[in-house]
């Protein structure tokens, strides 16, 4: 009997989506409440987070637009959907409180896109369309959390708006490593490619040398 990768491969899935002429750096709700083990957190999501430093610096040194997402309900939780319904938790993310800040170690810079959002999409709801389009953006690398929940959202609506996802896996992290890894792989099959830091920075490197000589 086929493997998972084989029925996949027999069936047309897997393709790249490549990588286009415009990037932008995407970071996904790497917020203070999903770096702590005792709210939303867990798994490799510290891991994931510390990845996402040398991919932040990777970024802002070829000038990428940046954005980041964080979850972000009104005080009195007048705001509150289905999202909450199922998860109430959520309604503690609020402007002001520390569980809802970016971490430390990724706070944005002057000029780099905050995305409010309600929903597990960055797109649902926002501007981060008319952001990125106005600058001319093709390509998405995508970090943060979670790999089953938000990324995953985002991942879907970045695609159908035609901006080619590229989830960087070793700066995605979940609460739990089955929704993690059988979320790359659906992703990595549907919709987005995978590709691990180094070979990002591999990528441009390379391109960069070709450029010199």
């Amino acid at each position: 009997m086929p493997g998972e990768t084989e029925i996949y491969e027999a069936q047309g899935f897997g393709n790249s989506v490549g990588i286009g002429d415009a990037p932008a750096l995407l970071i996904v709700d790497f917020v203070n409440g999903f770096a702590d083990p005792e709210m939303f957190g867990g798994g490799n999501i510290p891991e994931a987070i510390a990845a996402t430093v040398a991919l932040l610096d990777f970024a802002r040194a070829r000038t990428w637009p940046v954005a980041m997402t964080r979850m972000v309900f009104a005080d009195d939780g007048s705001d509150a959907n289905m999202f909450t319904a199922k998860v109430p938790g959520l309604l503690a993310l609020t402007e002001t409180s520390i569980a809802g800040q970016i971490v430390p170690d990724l706070a944005p810079m002057p000029g780099e896109l905050v995305v409010r959002k309600r929903t597990p999409s960055a797109f649902f709801g926002t501007d981060l369309v008319p952001w990125l389009t106005a600058r001319r953006i093709d390509t998405l690398f995508i970090a943060g959390c979670t790999t089953s929940g938000c990324i995953r959202a985002s991942v879907l609506d970045a695609n159908a708006h035609g901006f080619r996802p590229i989830v960087v896996t070793d700066c995605a992290g979940d609460r739990a490593p089955g929704p993690h890894e059988a979320n790359l792989f659906d992703m990595g099959q549907k919709c987005a490619d995978l590709m691990p830091f180094a070979e990002v920075a591999a990528h441009y490197d390379s391109n960069a040398r070709a450029a010199a000589q």
